[in-house]
């Protein structure tokens, strides 16, 4: 797939998806947004796909909305823009029933942070930061940070983050929650790539549905939970990956997993 703000590659099972506008550090324009929505459509309906990494060209991660882009904010309607442009973005990130990496080579502020948060795990250059800078402009948390921030930092962290606009180093979100791993920055690459690639030759079924499961935990009761689990597990058993990862047990060797 060509796009005129995103590189998209598949390769080896995974799909790597790079906003691609380094002279703006990433920052989101129109064009941008719906690349990335058009992209995550994509790698929902290619069933070579299993993993997806998502980066950004250059220093940046994503420095979230291009203001210059928006230069006559009187005369937009931001609750327009979410809903036309980011909220299908992060939607389509959660429902996405494959695990996404977040290559968090540098900055991510504002709904770039939103971004990074909505993937399902983050491996950090050491030159990373993540900033919700929403309140420095007089804005709201929005692209879904009002949801995963308390989540994953607790109520009275994110209050503080969201409100004074913190700058949150690599390590700093490590020993926070907000990423999984820091690493050197020449190490990136190799370690997401790591990561990737075992994704990729995972049971892509058994783990859409544990992001399911994981997703809908947030707002269910323990009973509504254990139901959910059973009709989980009920799809999980009729798998091939299952049939497969009983049969390679049995035999003693590793399972080599389809997706099925």
């Amino acid at each position: 797939m060509t796009y005129e703000c995103l590189l998209y590659e598949v390769k080896e099972g995974v799909a790597t998806i790079t906003l691609n506008r380094p002279d703006v550090f990433n920052a989101f324009n129109d064009r941008q947004s719906y690349d990335l929505q058009d992209a995550l459509k994509q790698v929902a309906r290619d069933e070579q796909v299993r993993a997806v990494v998502l980066t950004g060209a250059g220093k940046a991660f994503c420095s979230g909305q291009d203001l210059k882009a928006i230069a006559n904010a009187d005369k937009r309607d931001l609750s327009d823009s979410l809903e036309k442009r980011y909220n299908p973005i992060i939607r389509a990130m959660r429902n996405l029933p494959k695990p996404i990496i977040c290559k968090l080579n540098g900055v991510a502020a504002g709904a770039g942070c939103s971004l990074a948060l909505a993937c399902d795990l983050i491996i950090a250059s050491s030159a990373a930061s993540l900033i919700e800078v929403f309140v420095n402009i007089g804005l709201v948390l929005d692209s879904g940070s009002s949801f995963f921030l308390p989540r994953i930092v607790g109520s009275l962290k994110a209050f503080e983050l969201s409100t004074l606009g913190s700058k949150v180093s690599a390590e700093e979100a490590l020993q926070l929650g907000m990423v999984n791993k820091v690493v050197a920055p020449e190490a990136l690459d190799a370690a997401v790539a790591e990561l990737a690639a075992r994704y990729a030759a995972a049971p892509t079924k058994a783990i859409g549905l544990i992001k399911k499961m994981l997703n809908k935990s947030f707002s269910a009761t323990l009973d509504e939970m254990l139901d959910y689990e059973a009709y989980c597990q009920k799809i999980a058993g009729n798998s091939e990956d299952y049939k497969e990862g009983v049969t390679a047990f049995n035999e003693k060797r590793k399972p080599a997993f389809k997706g099925l």
